[in-house]
């Protein structure tokens, strides 16, 4: 029984909205070839996600450095005018003062009487006084507090730049995957401008065949061959239009301005065996994933909670000092030169005695953060591990497919060639021909989804375990 070749229309137009519509942008109008390095150059400069993953890295560096700013001693300067309403001043009380018995020789003793001393105002300084100090404060001894600060903002730091890393390889990831779609809806579009040639010319030859009316042609041979040649025109319609779709997909990505589209200077989808284990390719993850990286530095930075709140049973131990000196116009009272002017020096201790269980809650809940995070990498490092076993499965499957997507394609190729010959003389019908046309582009289409979809993959190895993992690798 004869296959209907309408079901191999349909599996082209599948195949072609599968590996097509992924992309969506507007029609560029100017058009300029980049390589794949300078996409990704381009988009590292222009996205706008990088400046805002690298401020917030300088927010932690400035986090970390006021933090380190509390071991050193905390100097400050002050001054000031003052003014009251009246004079400071104090009253000495009313006293009375008695006086001794004086014995004088000859005379005896002569009794003296009290003397009275009324109230006294005394003036103190005048209501208006200039006063400039400058005081320092030097904590000595504060239970790890600082250094848990400085724990915990230093594990921030580097959360930050792991989350820089992050950003940087999900921009390439997406750079490399819109570049080969690019190249991929390129190769589409030549296959099936290749096919609509190939098909015109058979309509051609169909046309002349019933014309000249050699039995073996019929004109429903003609017509079915005629509606097949104008559905893959329309077919070419819109494969060239998705091509433009993907340029300026490509474009918009690596941050052009949207009137412009980019065009891939590669023409050819590179297939490069993958060649390497499981096992290897899991345990170098763990050292180069941003994830695990930052993961980690969480861990660090809780930990560094754990000592801060320790640190709340423990004394503080500060020496503070200061510097003065005022101006009065007053020259009696307080106001004589020994009190306008000098200094102090301090040493006080902070003993905690009872906060009602607050610092061992506080303890409580840092140690249940440190172990909530270690639980957290125990997922984490099985997740990682899953998604690279999946990744690496895809790949064999991918490399099978490619050996056997090539070979298909390659078979096809022959066999629309020796149909096309053996249609020339008359020796198959022709729905035949059209069957082994359409065959050839569909496997075409095919083998190229396929080294696109491998190169997806590995591009995807990087976005998990980092570019190290492959620069370690080619390094071997």
């Amino acid at each position: 029984m004869k296959k209907n070749y309408l079901f191999w229309i349909a599996v082209c137009f599948s195949l072609v909205f599968n590996c097509s519509l992924a992309f969506g942008s507007q029609q560029g109008v100017e058009i300029q070839n980049v390589t794949l390095q300078e996409s990704i150059d381009q988009a590292l400069e222009n996205n706008r996600s990088r400046p805002a993953s690298r401020y917030a890295v300088a927010m932690a560096e400035a986090q970390h450095k006021q933090a380190l700013s509390a071991y050193w001693p905390q100097v400050s300067a002050t001054g000031g005018y003052e003014i009251k309403d009246d004079d400071p001043n104090f009253i000495f009380p009313a006293s009375n003062i008695s006086l001794p018995t004086i014995t004088i020789p000859g005379l005896g003793a002569l009794p003296l009487d009290s003397i009275e001393v009324p109230v006294q105002d005394v003036k103190l300084m005048d209501n208006e006084s200039w006063k400039a100090s400058l005081e320092a404060q030097w904590l000595l001894y504060d239970g790890g507090m600082r250094k848990g600060y400085s724990e915990q903002t230093a594990g921030l730091v580097e959360m930050m730049k792991q989350e820089v890393r992050r950003t940087d390889l999900e921009l390439i990831d997406t750079v490399k995957r819109y570049y080969f779609g690019a190249v991929l809806a390129t190769k589409l579009h030549n296959v099936g401008k290749e096919t609509f040639e190939r098909m015109e010319a058979t309509l051609n030859l169909t046309e002349t065949m019933y014309k000249e009316g050699s039995g073996s042609v019929k004109k429903t041979d003609w017509l079915d061959n005629k509606v097949m040649v104008e559905s893959i025109r329309s077919m070419v319609a819109l494969l060239e239009k998705n091509e433009l779709m993907a340029q300026a997909a490509l474009a918009n990505v690596i941050g052009r301005p949207w009137h412009e589209s980019v065009k891939p200077i590669d023409s050819e989808l590179f297939y490069t065996p993958f060649g390497s284990e499981l096992d290897q390719m899991v345990s170098s993850s763990y050292q180069f994933s941003p994830d695990w990286g930052k993961l980690e530095s969480a861990l660090r930075a809780a930990e560094g909670g754990v000592r801060t709140a320790k640190s709340g049973h423990y004394p503080k131990v500060a020496v503070t000092g200061e510097l003065f000196k005022w101006w009065n116009d007053y020259d009696g009272g307080m106001s004589t030169d020994k009190n306008r002017e000098g200094w102090t020096i301090g040493f006080g201790v902070q003993i905690p005695l009872f906060s009602g269980f607050l610092t061992k809650h506080k303890v409580a809940e840092a140690k249940a953060r440190v172990s909530q995070l270690k639980e957290q990498r125990m997922l984490l490092k099985e997740g990682i591990g899953l998604q690279l076993k999946d990744v690496f499965l895809s790949l064999n499957a991918a490399e099978k497919a490619f050996n056997a997507s090539q070979t298909a394609m390659e078979a096809s190729t022959e066999n629309r060639d020796l149909n096309t010959r053996a249609y020339q003389h008359g020796l198959v019908e022709t729905e035949k021909v059209i069957r082994a046309q359409l065959v050839e582009a569909l496997m075409q289409a095919q083998h190229y989804k396929v080294r696109y979809d491998h190169i997806a993959l590995c591009s995807k190895v990087n976005l998990i375990v980092g570019t190290e993992w492959e620069n370690q690798l080619k390094g071997q």
